[in-house]
């Protein structure tokens, strides 16, 4: 009768680990956008005039970059502590994750709408130049 025992833990083991691998490709990933969209971004800045409408697409574009890189760290996290080690403690340190994230989500669209998230409507993007 210990053989089903075992072999539960033995599947809880391997599918753990697995769990956990995948948390850490999704946050290399996450981090991969953020280095690739601040590299690009900064690429397609320095082929532009050093001009204010093409240091404030380069602004917009980081942000986006950056927005989009914490939400999958975001999800990162959420796997790894929901699914590894679904504890109050684990929770509460996701928890705290997310809030700070959160808070530097909402900061990012202020500085790049110009708005809160949660305010109606949109800024527009500075008008462009006449290289992209």
């Amino acid at each position: 009768m210990g053989e089903p025992v075992t072999g539960i833990l033995n599947l809880e083991s391997v599918v753990g680990r697995w769990i956990h691998v995948v948390g850490d490709g999704i946050d290399v990933f996450g981090v991969v956008i953020i280095v690739i969209g601040i590299a690009w971004s900064t690429y397609r800045f320095l082929r532009q005039h050093l001009e204010e409408p093409h240091f404030d697409r380069y602004k917009i574009r980081v942000g986006r970059t950056l927005l989009l890189g914490l939400e999958i760290l975001v999800a990162a996290d959420i796997v790894k502590t929901v699914a590894i080690e679904p504890t109050f403690a684990s929770i509460g340190v996701l928890s705290g994750l997310v809030v700070i994230r959160t808070f530097l989500s909402w900061t990012l669209v202020l500085e790049i709408e110009g708005r809160w998230p949660w305010q109606g409507g949109r800024r527009a993007e500075p008008p462009r130049g006449t290289s992209a």
